[in-house]
């Protein structure tokens, strides 16, 4: 198995992004309840490599390199797949919009997904398998406790130098 760390400097890059469409970013006004909210965009940016090509990613809170704790939000379109992998930590997920099929195992299997609709969540114990495709457009927040690693069950299927 081939263990992937999303690096500091390709989560800079993603965070400067935004594709400056409507709805790409969404602030709250200076002054409203919580300085703290009133200051959170989400710009979106490509995923960073170890994803497979078409996935759009923000950074919301902490640093997903280091060993803190981290939020990252993932735009996926419709039928996106991630293949099995892990994590060496706890995974949690927030469906924000759309459904998010989530299935335990080492392989792909179309059948066991299981749909997660929007505010569903999803804990995902450390080093347990799993694998996700999205149905429509897809948006899932993602917190945990970095440094973030993802490493795939087959490393022949790894997207990683796309």
């Amino acid at each position: 198995m081939r263990s992937h760390f999303i690096t500091l400097a390709s989560l800079f890059a993603v965070t400067a992004c935004s594709h400056g469409s409507p709805g790409s970013q969404a602030t709250s006004s200076p002054g409203s309840a919580g300085d703290i909210a009133s200051q959170q965009t989400t710009q979106w940016g490509p995923a960073p490599s170890v994803f497979p090509p078409g996935a759009e990613f923000a950074v919301m809170q902490g640093d997903p390199s280091k060993a803190e704790p981290f939020t990252v939000r993932l735009r996926l379109p419709n039928g996106y797949k991630i293949p099995p992998h892990t994590h060496p930590t706890e995974e949690n997920v927030t469906v924000l919009s759309g459904t998010f099929l989530a299935g335990m195992g080492a392989r792909f299997v179309d059948s066991d997904l299981h749909p997660y609709g929007r505010d569903d969540f999803a804990s995902i114990p450390a080093g347990h398998a799993h694998y996700a495709m999205a149905r429509g457009v897809t948006v899932v927040q993602v917190h945990a406790i970095g440094p973030f690693a993802l490493t795939y069950v087959n490393p022949d299927g790894t997207p990683v130098g796309r």
